[in-house]
């Protein structure tokens, strides 16, 4: 099931089920909880704003999870999975807007990435375990300034938490193996990343296990995946975002991301 989160003109913020004919079906109650569907149904036309398929209580993510990407960026395979955090404010939707932000809107990146959404409390789980924790799953982008990762501050908080910098949706796919997915990135109409999941060094069980045993995972967690090869910073000449630029992330099963960009 594709669940969705959005708003009508002059109504308040609902969430639907996608069905294959493209209509909504409205649900009411507590999406990661206890929810009814009410009959009623409306279009993706009827949507003037989209909203981040939910609202996390934390974002974590993964850096270096795709082997390619490693290897692009010159880096050793790690031996565990490199964790970092995103901030809550981050968070931004479908169709909304990326800032480049005003102390660093130079050398901001995109990154196509797996999302993994948590519907179940998880502590110290195995990787067998754990689908029992996962809700779904979504599209994401880690919106990266690369200066701030790499020169100024070197290290990611600030780089990958600026405002905008985690646009997730449109939607959360409820029913997927999340093993071998295609996965791209286009930015202006030109795919810039073009890989599988196949490529993970970690899995998704491997990473839900590995996150429970270092931290509480709450329903609503977003774990962002990792990137493939292909990112702004590793091309020849580099390629980062400018206002008045498209980027696509796309997931097979899911669907696909779309934000513009402009400067803050």
């Amino acid at each position: 099931m594709k669940f969705i989160r959005f708003i009508r003109k002059h109504e308040k913020p609902e969430s639907g089920v996608l069905l294959n004919d493209g209509s909504i079906e409205i649900i009411r109650g507590d999406l990661l909880g206890k929810y009814e569907t009410t009959g009623e149904t409306c279009t993706l036309d009827d949507i003037t704003q989209y909203f981040p398929p939910v609202a996390p209580p934390n974002i974590f993510a993964l850096g270096l999870n795709y082997r390619e990407h490693a290897i692009e960026t010159n880096a050793e395979i790690p031996k565990a999975p490199l964790i970092f955090i995103k901030a809550t404010t981050s968070l931004t939707a479908h169709q909304s807007i990326i800032c480049l932000p005003k102390s660093a809107p130079q050398e901001v990146d995109y990154e196509a990435e797996l999302v993994i959404v948590i519907g179940k409390k998880a502590k110290n789980i195995r990787a067998e375990e754990a689908a029992e924790s996962i809700f779904g799953y979504t599209c994401g982008n880690d919106v990266t300034a690369r200066d701030c990762q790499k020169r100024i501050d070197k290290q990611w908080a600030r780089a990958k938490s600026f405002d905008t910098f985690a646009p997730t949706g449109p939607v959360i796919e409820t029913e997927l193996d999340p093993g071998n997915l295609k996965i791209r990135s286009i930015l202006n109409g030109q795919v810039m990343q073009d890989s599988t999941t196949a490529d993970l060094i970690f899995s998704v069980p491997e990473i839900v296990s590995y996150f429970s045993q270092n931290f509480t995972l709450l329903p609503g967690t977003l774990i962002f995946t990792g990137t493939p090869p292909g990112v702004g910073m590793a091309r020849t000449p580099p390629c980062f975002l400018q206002p008045g630029d498209t980027i696509e992330i796309e997931v097979e099963g899911i669907g696909r991301l779309e934000n513009t960009v402009q400067a803050e």
